[in-house]
Protein backbone atom coordinates (compact mmCIF):
# COMPACT_ATOMS: atom_id res chain seq x y z
CA UNK A 1 0.00 0.00 0.00
CA UNK A 2 1.88 3.39 -0.81
CA UNK A 3 1.62 6.08 1.75
CA UNK A 4 1.23 9.69 1.21
CA UNK A 5 3.55 12.34 2.80
CA UNK A 6 0.48 13.71 4.10
CA UNK A 7 -0.47 10.44 5.82
CA UNK A 8 3.21 10.08 6.95
CA UNK A 9 3.50 13.22 8.97
CA UNK A 10 4.40 12.23 12.64
CA UNK A 11 2.41 14.97 14.51
CA UNK A 12 0.70 14.88 17.57
CA UNK A 13 -1.02 17.60 19.75
CA UNK A 14 -2.12 17.56 23.26
CA UNK A 15 -5.73 18.97 23.29
CA UNK A 16 -8.13 20.40 26.00
CA UNK A 17 -8.17 17.66 29.28
CA UNK A 18 -5.19 16.08 27.84
CA UNK A 19 -6.76 14.13 24.74
CA UNK A 20 -5.03 13.06 21.68
CA UNK A 21 -5.85 15.07 18.66
CA UNK A 22 -3.98 13.40 15.59
CA UNK A 23 -4.48 14.55 11.88
CA UNK A 24 -7.30 12.28 10.04
CA UNK A 25 -6.11 9.00 8.77
CA UNK A 26 -2.67 9.37 10.68
CA UNK A 27 -2.83 5.95 12.57
CA UNK A 28 -4.12 3.91 9.37
CA UNK A 29 -1.46 5.34 8.00
CA UNK A 30 1.23 4.09 10.47
CA UNK A 31 -0.22 0.69 10.70
CA UNK A 32 -0.61 0.40 7.12
CA UNK A 33 3.30 1.16 6.35
CA UNK A 34 4.63 -1.62 9.41
CA UNK A 35 5.73 1.65 11.23
CA UNK A 36 8.92 1.09 9.30
CA UNK A 37 11.30 4.22 9.72
CA UNK A 38 13.22 3.76 6.81
CA UNK A 39 12.32 5.95 3.75
CA UNK A 40 9.92 8.26 5.89
CA UNK A 41 9.74 11.69 5.03
CA UNK A 42 9.12 14.74 7.79
CA UNK A 43 9.83 17.96 7.89
CA UNK A 44 12.56 19.32 11.22
CA UNK A 45 11.29 22.76 11.52
CA UNK A 46 9.38 23.52 14.99
CA UNK A 47 5.75 23.29 14.04
CA UNK A 48 3.84 25.85 14.99
CA UNK A 49 0.97 26.09 17.16
CA UNK A 50 -2.59 28.27 17.39
CA UNK A 51 -5.39 28.52 19.25
CA UNK A 52 -8.81 30.14 18.19
CA UNK A 53 -12.67 30.43 18.88
CA UNK A 54 -13.11 30.47 15.19
CA UNK A 55 -11.06 28.71 12.34
CA UNK A 56 -12.78 29.37 8.80
CA UNK A 57 -11.01 27.79 5.76
CA UNK A 58 -10.92 29.33 2.95
CA UNK A 59 -11.20 33.29 2.19
CA UNK A 60 -13.86 33.04 -0.68
CA UNK A 61 -17.16 35.20 -0.54
CA UNK A 62 -18.07 32.74 2.40
CA UNK A 63 -15.07 32.62 4.47
CA UNK A 64 -14.42 36.28 4.49
CA UNK A 65 -18.42 36.95 5.63
CA UNK A 66 -17.96 34.35 7.95
CA UNK A 67 -14.96 34.46 9.52
CA UNK A 68 -15.71 39.04 9.65
CA UNK A 69 -19.51 37.70 11.01
CA UNK A 70 -17.81 35.80 14.24
CA UNK A 71 -15.15 38.04 14.78
CA UNK A 72 -17.94 41.03 15.01
CA UNK A 73 -19.28 39.29 17.86
CA UNK A 74 -16.32 39.53 20.06
CA UNK A 75 -14.57 35.55 19.17
CA UNK A 76 -11.06 35.43 18.10
CA UNK A 77 -10.80 34.00 14.71
CA UNK A 78 -8.19 33.02 12.85
CA UNK A 79 -8.38 32.79 8.42
CA UNK A 80 -6.37 30.46 6.55
CA UNK A 81 -5.86 30.92 2.84
CA UNK A 82 -3.93 29.10 0.16
CA UNK A 83 -3.37 32.11 -1.67
CA UNK A 84 -1.79 35.71 -0.82
CA UNK A 85 -4.80 36.85 -1.01
CA UNK A 86 -9.11 36.68 -1.00
CA UNK A 87 -11.54 36.29 -2.81
CA UNK A 88 -11.80 32.55 -4.01
CA UNK A 89 -13.32 31.77 -7.41
CA UNK A 90 -14.39 35.39 -7.65
CA UNK A 91 -10.39 36.52 -7.35
CA UNK A 92 -7.93 33.83 -8.13
CA UNK A 93 -10.82 32.52 -10.77
CA UNK A 94 -11.63 35.54 -12.36
CA UNK A 95 -15.45 34.92 -12.29
CA UNK A 96 -16.16 38.54 -12.09
CA UNK A 97 -19.40 38.89 -10.85
CA UNK A 98 -21.72 39.01 -7.92
CA UNK A 99 -24.46 36.97 -9.05
CA UNK A 100 -27.57 36.31 -7.63
CA UNK A 101 -28.58 39.36 -5.26
CA UNK A 102 -31.76 40.49 -8.03
CA UNK A 103 -34.93 39.12 -8.42
CA UNK A 104 -35.48 37.75 -11.85
CA UNK A 105 -38.56 39.23 -14.56
CA UNK A 106 -39.60 38.37 -17.72
CA UNK A 107 -39.97 42.57 -18.64
CA UNK A 108 -37.26 43.48 -20.67
CA UNK A 109 -37.37 46.85 -19.31
CA UNK A 110 -37.88 46.09 -15.24
CA UNK A 111 -35.53 47.66 -13.40
CA UNK A 112 -33.10 46.10 -10.70
CA UNK A 113 -34.88 44.99 -7.35
CA UNK A 114 -32.65 43.58 -4.96
CA UNK A 115 -33.28 40.90 -2.63
CA UNK A 116 -30.31 39.87 -0.67
CA UNK A 117 -29.06 42.11 1.83
CA UNK A 118 -26.83 41.77 4.81
CA UNK A 119 -23.00 41.25 4.83
CA UNK A 120 -23.41 41.84 1.04
CA UNK A 121 -24.24 45.06 1.92
CA UNK A 122 -20.87 45.91 3.46
CA UNK A 123 -19.02 44.29 0.87
CA UNK A 124 -20.46 46.44 -1.71
CA UNK A 125 -19.87 49.54 0.45
CA UNK A 126 -16.66 49.22 0.07
CA UNK A 127 -16.38 48.04 -3.53
CA UNK A 128 -18.22 51.06 -4.16
CA UNK A 129 -16.02 53.22 -2.29
CA UNK A 130 -13.10 52.27 -3.99
CA UNK A 131 -14.46 52.49 -7.62
CA UNK A 132 -14.30 48.52 -8.10
CA UNK A 133 -17.82 48.26 -8.87
CA UNK A 134 -19.91 48.49 -12.01
CA UNK A 135 -23.71 49.24 -11.31
CA UNK A 136 -26.22 46.58 -12.41
CA UNK A 137 -25.93 45.18 -15.42
CA UNK A 138 -28.51 43.21 -17.46
CA UNK A 139 -27.56 39.42 -17.57
CA UNK A 140 -30.83 37.41 -19.68
CA UNK A 141 -33.90 38.52 -16.91
CA UNK A 142 -31.61 39.39 -14.26
CA UNK A 143 -29.11 41.69 -13.29
CA UNK A 144 -25.47 41.32 -12.14
CA UNK A 145 -22.64 43.75 -10.17
CA UNK A 146 -19.40 43.49 -11.90
CA UNK A 147 -16.24 44.14 -10.01
CA UNK A 148 -12.54 44.53 -10.18
CA UNK A 149 -10.39 41.61 -8.80
CA UNK A 150 -7.98 44.01 -7.00
CA UNK A 151 -9.99 45.91 -5.73
CA UNK A 152 -12.12 42.78 -4.39
CA UNK A 153 -8.70 41.66 -2.29
CA UNK A 154 -8.62 45.30 -1.17
CA UNK A 155 -12.05 45.06 0.23
CA UNK A 156 -11.66 41.85 1.96
CA UNK A 157 -8.45 42.69 4.09
CA UNK A 158 -9.92 46.17 4.96
CA UNK A 159 -13.11 44.16 6.63
CA UNK A 160 -11.51 41.03 7.77
CA UNK A 161 -8.61 43.42 9.70
CA UNK A 162 -11.78 46.21 10.82
CA UNK A 163 -13.16 43.03 12.61
CA UNK A 164 -10.68 41.81 14.02
CA UNK A 165 -9.83 38.82 11.95
CA UNK A 166 -6.10 37.15 11.72
CA UNK A 167 -5.37 36.39 8.65
CA UNK A 168 -2.69 33.49 7.37
CA UNK A 169 -2.29 34.28 3.81
CA UNK A 170 0.13 30.76 1.63
CA UNK A 171 -1.39 28.53 4.36
CA UNK A 172 -2.63 25.57 3.09
CA UNK A 173 -4.60 22.52 4.89
CA UNK A 174 -2.92 19.29 4.97
CA UNK A 175 -4.60 17.84 7.68
CA UNK A 176 -7.51 17.85 10.15
CA UNK A 177 -6.84 17.65 14.01
CA UNK A 178 -9.88 15.19 15.20
CA UNK A 179 -10.65 14.55 18.48
CA UNK A 180 -12.36 11.35 20.20
CA UNK A 181 -14.65 10.00 17.68
CA UNK A 182 -15.35 12.83 15.69
CA UNK A 183 -15.06 16.23 16.92
CA UNK A 184 -13.22 18.55 14.53
CA UNK A 185 -10.71 20.49 16.31
CA UNK A 186 -8.85 22.25 14.43
CA UNK A 187 -6.48 21.36 11.42
CA UNK A 188 -2.78 21.33 10.39
CA UNK A 189 -1.60 23.38 7.28
CA UNK A 190 1.76 23.75 5.59
CA UNK A 191 3.04 27.42 5.77
CA UNK A 192 6.68 28.03 4.27
CA UNK A 193 7.90 28.59 7.97
CA UNK A 194 6.36 25.14 9.16
CA UNK A 195 3.93 22.94 9.86
CA UNK A 196 0.74 25.10 11.68
CA UNK A 197 -1.26 23.60 14.16
CA UNK A 198 -4.49 25.60 14.60
CA UNK A 199 -6.84 24.10 17.40
CA UNK A 200 -10.78 25.48 17.39
CA UNK A 201 -13.36 25.46 19.28
CA UNK A 202 -15.23 25.54 16.11
CA UNK A 203 -14.08 25.34 12.56
CA UNK A 204 -15.94 26.69 9.31
CA UNK A 205 -15.27 24.64 6.08
CA UNK A 206 -15.38 27.32 3.52
CA UNK A 207 -12.95 25.69 1.15
CA UNK A 208 -14.95 25.63 -1.76
CA UNK A 209 -14.25 22.07 -2.14
CA UNK A 210 -15.19 20.44 1.57
CA UNK A 211 -12.05 19.32 1.52
CA UNK A 212 -11.96 19.79 5.55
CA UNK A 213 -14.96 17.58 5.37
CA UNK A 214 -13.76 15.26 3.26
CA UNK A 215 -9.97 15.04 4.92
CA UNK A 216 -12.01 14.58 8.18
CA UNK A 217 -13.52 10.79 6.45
CA UNK A 218 -16.80 12.32 6.74
CA UNK A 219 -19.63 11.64 3.91
CA UNK A 220 -19.40 13.82 0.73
CA UNK A 221 -20.61 13.59 -3.01
CA UNK A 222 -20.15 15.09 -6.02
CA UNK A 223 -22.01 16.01 -8.75
CA UNK A 224 -24.70 14.09 -10.84
CA UNK A 225 -23.81 10.36 -10.37
CA UNK A 226 -19.97 12.37 -9.77
CA UNK A 227 -20.47 14.32 -13.05
CA UNK A 228 -19.98 17.68 -11.99
CA UNK A 229 -20.25 21.16 -14.42
CA UNK A 230 -16.98 21.66 -16.49
CA UNK A 231 -14.97 24.29 -14.98
CA UNK A 232 -14.02 27.44 -17.18
CA UNK A 233 -11.64 30.03 -17.81
CA UNK A 234 -12.35 33.78 -17.25
CA UNK A 235 -10.06 36.29 -19.20
CA UNK A 236 -10.31 39.77 -19.83
CA UNK A 237 -9.66 41.90 -22.69
CA UNK A 238 -8.57 45.84 -22.88
CA UNK A 239 -8.17 48.55 -25.55
CA UNK A 240 -11.62 48.43 -26.62
CA UNK A 241 -14.05 51.17 -28.26
CA UNK A 242 -16.47 50.79 -25.48
CA UNK A 243 -19.18 53.07 -27.21
CA UNK A 244 -19.05 50.47 -30.48
CA UNK A 245 -18.64 47.37 -28.37
CA UNK A 246 -21.84 48.66 -26.04
CA UNK A 247 -23.62 49.29 -29.46
CA UNK A 248 -23.61 45.68 -30.45
CA UNK A 249 -23.83 44.34 -27.22
CA UNK A 250 -26.84 46.10 -26.73
CA UNK A 251 -28.44 45.77 -22.79
CA UNK A 252 -27.93 42.22 -22.07
CA UNK A 253 -24.33 40.76 -21.36
CA UNK A 254 -25.47 37.57 -23.15
CA UNK A 255 -24.39 37.51 -26.42
CA UNK A 256 -27.25 37.58 -29.12
CA UNK A 257 -28.20 34.70 -31.19
CA UNK A 258 -26.48 36.57 -34.07
CA UNK A 259 -23.49 36.24 -32.31
CA UNK A 260 -24.07 32.57 -31.07
CA UNK A 261 -24.48 31.00 -34.57
CA UNK A 262 -21.37 33.00 -35.80
CA UNK A 263 -19.52 31.72 -33.29
CA UNK A 264 -20.97 27.77 -34.20
CA UNK A 265 -20.05 28.25 -37.90
CA UNK A 266 -16.19 29.45 -36.68
CA UNK A 267 -16.10 26.35 -34.73
CA UNK A 268 -17.12 23.99 -37.75
CA UNK A 269 -15.28 25.63 -39.98
CA UNK A 270 -11.99 24.69 -38.22
CA UNK A 271 -10.79 28.01 -38.20
CA UNK A 272 -11.36 28.81 -34.88
CA UNK A 273 -11.49 26.41 -31.85
CA UNK A 274 -14.67 28.07 -30.30
CA UNK A 275 -16.67 24.79 -28.31
CA UNK A 276 -18.71 27.44 -26.78
CA UNK A 277 -21.26 29.78 -28.63
CA UNK A 278 -23.41 30.85 -25.83
CA UNK A 279 -20.91 33.52 -24.24
CA UNK A 280 -20.84 35.79 -21.53
CA UNK A 281 -19.36 39.78 -21.71
CA UNK A 282 -19.51 41.92 -19.17
CA UNK A 283 -17.74 45.65 -19.23
CA UNK A 284 -15.61 46.18 -16.00
CA UNK A 285 -15.30 48.99 -13.63
CA UNK A 286 -11.63 50.03 -15.59
CA UNK A 287 -11.83 51.87 -18.93
CA UNK A 288 -12.20 49.86 -21.69
CA UNK A 289 -12.03 46.73 -20.63
CA UNK A 290 -14.25 43.58 -20.95
CA UNK A 291 -14.66 40.63 -18.79
CA UNK A 292 -15.25 37.44 -20.81
CA UNK A 293 -17.80 34.08 -19.70
CA UNK A 294 -16.94 32.00 -22.80
CA UNK A 295 -14.77 28.95 -22.46
CA UNK A 296 -15.80 25.27 -22.01
CA UNK A 297 -12.95 23.24 -20.46
CA UNK A 298 -13.81 19.61 -21.29
CA UNK A 299 -10.65 16.78 -21.87
CA UNK A 300 -9.37 16.08 -25.10
CA UNK A 301 -11.23 12.72 -24.76
CA UNK A 302 -14.67 14.33 -24.42
CA UNK A 303 -15.27 13.78 -20.85
CA UNK A 304 -16.17 16.27 -17.91
CA UNK A 305 -13.06 17.73 -15.99
CA UNK A 306 -13.34 17.39 -12.30
CA UNK A 307 -11.32 19.77 -10.76
CA UNK A 308 -10.63 17.89 -7.61
CA UNK A 309 -8.86 15.40 -9.73
CA UNK A 310 -4.94 16.54 -10.14
CA UNK A 311 -4.50 15.27 -13.86
CA UNK A 312 -8.24 16.98 -14.98
CA UNK A 313 -7.97 20.40 -13.04
CA UNK A 314 -4.19 20.49 -15.12
CA UNK A 315 -5.83 19.36 -18.12
CA UNK A 316 -8.22 22.19 -17.61
CA UNK A 317 -5.71 25.10 -17.10
CA UNK A 318 -4.05 23.94 -20.19
CA UNK A 319 -7.26 24.11 -22.35
CA UNK A 320 -8.31 26.92 -20.65
CA UNK A 321 -5.28 28.86 -21.94
CA UNK A 322 -5.56 27.57 -25.42
CA UNK A 323 -9.55 28.53 -25.87
CA UNK A 324 -8.69 32.33 -24.04
CA UNK A 325 -6.18 33.15 -26.94
CA UNK A 326 -9.25 31.94 -29.60
CA UNK A 327 -11.98 33.54 -27.77
CA UNK A 328 -9.77 36.56 -27.62
CA UNK A 329 -8.88 36.24 -31.46
CA UNK A 330 -12.66 35.69 -32.35
CA UNK A 331 -13.38 38.66 -30.58
CA UNK A 332 -11.04 40.88 -32.06
CA UNK A 333 -11.33 39.56 -35.86
CA UNK A 334 -15.41 39.94 -35.54
CA UNK A 335 -16.67 42.12 -32.43
CA UNK A 336 -17.25 45.62 -32.32
CA UNK A 337 -14.86 47.86 -30.70
CA UNK A 338 -12.84 44.72 -29.83
CA UNK A 339 -10.81 45.35 -33.24
CA UNK A 340 -7.54 46.74 -31.08
CA UNK A 341 -8.21 44.99 -28.43
CA UNK A 342 -5.89 42.21 -26.55
CA UNK A 343 -5.36 40.00 -23.77
CA UNK A 344 -4.83 41.24 -20.06
CA UNK A 345 -4.68 37.97 -18.40
CA UNK A 346 -6.64 34.86 -17.50
CA UNK A 347 -7.68 33.71 -14.06
CA UNK A 348 -4.76 32.32 -11.22
CA UNK A 349 -7.06 29.01 -11.57
CA UNK A 350 -9.81 27.81 -13.92
CA UNK A 351 -13.14 28.74 -12.05
CA UNK A 352 -14.20 26.47 -10.35
CA UNK A 353 -18.46 26.07 -10.44
CA UNK A 354 -18.87 22.21 -8.80
CA UNK A 355 -16.78 19.33 -6.83
CA UNK A 356 -17.43 18.37 -3.51
CA UNK A 357 -20.59 18.60 -1.41
CA UNK A 358 -21.01 17.71 1.66
CA UNK A 359 -23.96 15.53 2.95
CA UNK A 360 -25.42 17.84 5.37
CA UNK A 361 -28.72 17.49 7.97
CA UNK A 362 -30.41 19.03 5.65
CA UNK A 363 -30.39 19.09 1.62
CA UNK A 364 -31.75 21.43 -0.81
CA UNK A 365 -33.70 19.87 -3.17
CA UNK A 366 -34.27 20.50 -6.84
CA UNK A 367 -37.71 20.32 -6.51
CA UNK A 368 -37.19 23.64 -3.69
CA UNK A 369 -35.75 25.46 -6.55
CA UNK A 370 -37.91 25.11 -9.22
CA UNK A 371 -40.86 25.77 -6.49
CA UNK A 372 -39.14 28.79 -4.93
CA UNK A 373 -39.54 26.74 -1.91
CA UNK A 374 -39.86 29.24 1.61
CA UNK A 375 -39.09 28.19 5.22
CA UNK A 376 -38.87 28.70 8.59
CA UNK A 377 -35.41 27.89 9.04
CA UNK A 378 -33.99 29.45 5.78
CA UNK A 379 -31.38 31.66 6.18
CA UNK A 380 -29.88 32.16 2.70
CA UNK A 381 -32.50 33.34 0.25
CA UNK A 382 -31.72 33.14 -3.82
CA UNK A 383 -33.50 34.53 -7.01
CA UNK A 384 -30.62 32.86 -9.11
CA UNK A 385 -31.81 30.92 -11.91
CA UNK A 386 -30.30 27.07 -12.45
CA UNK A 387 -27.26 27.41 -14.74
CA UNK A 388 -25.89 24.41 -16.08
CA UNK A 389 -22.67 25.01 -18.10
CA UNK A 390 -23.12 21.48 -20.40
CA UNK A 391 -22.45 21.67 -24.15
CA UNK A 392 -22.23 24.37 -25.97
CA UNK A 393 -25.02 26.75 -25.05
CA UNK A 394 -25.35 27.02 -21.23
CA UNK A 395 -29.12 26.28 -19.93
CA UNK A 396 -30.27 28.63 -18.00
CA UNK A 397 -33.99 28.01 -15.93
CA UNK A 398 -35.51 31.33 -14.31
CA UNK A 399 -37.36 31.78 -10.81
CA UNK A 400 -39.49 34.83 -12.42
CA UNK A 401 -40.32 37.18 -9.57
CA UNK A 402 -39.29 34.89 -7.27
CA UNK A 403 -36.74 32.89 -4.78
CA UNK A 404 -36.06 30.15 -2.63
CA UNK A 405 -34.68 29.94 0.32
CA UNK A 406 -31.87 27.35 1.86
CA UNK A 407 -31.99 26.09 5.45
CA UNK A 408 -29.33 26.33 7.86
CA UNK A 409 -29.18 22.29 7.93
CA UNK A 410 -27.80 22.30 4.56
CA UNK A 411 -24.93 23.67 5.81
CA UNK A 412 -24.01 21.24 8.97
CA UNK A 413 -22.25 18.11 8.05
CA UNK A 414 -24.37 15.20 8.77
CA UNK A 415 -21.27 13.81 10.76
CA UNK A 416 -18.34 15.64 12.78
CA UNK A 417 -19.22 18.01 15.59
CA UNK A 418 -17.78 21.42 16.06
CA UNK A 419 -17.90 21.64 12.17
CA UNK A 420 -19.65 23.90 10.25
CA UNK A 421 -19.59 24.74 6.27
CA UNK A 422 -19.73 27.64 4.04
CA UNK A 423 -20.45 28.53 0.35
CA UNK A 424 -20.92 26.35 -2.54
CA UNK A 425 -20.01 22.79 -0.69
CA UNK A 426 -23.57 23.11 0.75
CA UNK A 427 -25.94 20.11 1.43
CA UNK A 428 -27.49 20.20 -2.18
CA UNK A 429 -28.67 18.07 -5.55
CA UNK A 430 -27.06 18.78 -8.49
CA UNK A 431 -29.80 21.28 -10.01
CA UNK A 432 -30.02 23.04 -7.11
CA UNK A 433 -26.05 23.67 -6.42
CA UNK A 434 -26.16 24.78 -9.86
CA UNK A 435 -28.22 28.09 -8.34
CA UNK A 436 -26.67 27.93 -5.27
CA UNK A 437 -23.54 28.34 -5.75
CA UNK A 438 -23.11 32.05 -6.87
CA UNK A 439 -21.47 34.64 -4.89
CA UNK A 440 -24.26 36.67 -3.17
CA UNK A 441 -25.70 33.67 -1.63
CA UNK A 442 -22.27 32.68 -0.74
CA UNK A 443 -21.70 35.79 1.13
CA UNK A 444 -25.33 35.23 2.42
CA UNK A 445 -24.30 31.63 3.77
CA UNK A 446 -20.96 33.05 5.22
CA UNK A 447 -23.20 35.53 7.23
CA UNK A 448 -25.49 32.66 8.75
CA UNK A 449 -22.62 29.94 9.32
CA UNK A 450 -20.48 32.84 11.20
CA UNK A 451 -23.51 33.62 13.30
CA UNK A 452 -24.30 30.31 14.09
CA UNK A 453 -20.43 29.62 15.03
CA UNK A 454 -20.35 32.35 17.51
CA UNK A 455 -23.63 30.77 19.00
CA UNK A 456 -22.02 27.58 19.42
CA UNK A 457 -18.74 29.17 21.16
CA UNK A 458 -20.48 31.88 23.17
CA UNK A 459 -23.48 29.33 24.24
CA UNK A 460 -21.65 26.05 24.58
CA UNK A 461 -23.47 24.08 22.49
CA UNK A 462 -22.90 21.79 19.20
CA UNK A 463 -23.79 23.77 16.03
CA UNK A 464 -26.18 20.96 15.09
CA UNK A 465 -28.41 21.72 17.97
CA UNK A 466 -28.76 25.40 16.93
CA UNK A 467 -31.89 25.74 15.29
CA UNK A 468 -32.00 27.32 11.92
CA UNK A 469 -35.35 29.84 13.17
CA UNK A 470 -32.97 31.03 15.82
CA UNK A 471 -30.17 32.07 13.24
CA UNK A 472 -32.98 33.51 11.11
CA UNK A 473 -33.76 36.10 14.02
CA UNK A 474 -30.32 36.57 14.30
CA UNK A 475 -28.89 38.15 10.75
CA UNK A 476 -32.56 40.03 10.78
CA UNK A 477 -31.41 41.93 13.63
CA UNK A 478 -27.52 42.02 11.58
CA UNK A 479 -29.34 43.92 8.43
CA UNK A 480 -30.57 40.60 6.60
CA UNK A 481 -34.07 40.74 5.32
CA UNK A 482 -36.51 37.91 5.02
CA UNK A 483 -40.13 38.13 3.79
Amino acid sequence: MAISRRDLIKTAVIGAGGAMLVPAGFSDALAASGKKKTGLVTDKRKPLEMQTDVLVVGGGPAGVAAASTAARQGLKVILLEKYGFCGGAAVAGMSGTICGAYLASNDSKSKPEKLVYGFLDDFIKVMESKGGLTPPVRYGKTFVLVHDPAVWRDAADDLLQKSGVKILYHSTVTDVLIEGKDRVAGVIAYTKQGKLSVRAKVTIDASGDADVTAMSGFKTFMGMNGVVQNPTMFFRITNVNMKEFLAKLGEDTIVSEEVQNLITNLNQSKKYFLPRSKIFLFPTPRPGEILCNATRLIGRDGRELNPIYVEDITEAEIQGRIQVREYARFLKDYYAGCQNSYLVDTGVQVGVRQTRQIEGLGKLRDQDVETGKKRKDGVVQSPWPIEIHKGDKPKLVWLINDYYEIPYSAYVPEHGESLLVAGRCLSAEHAAMASARVTAQCFAAGHAVGHAAAVAVKEKVSPRSIKGEYIRDILIKDGAKFS
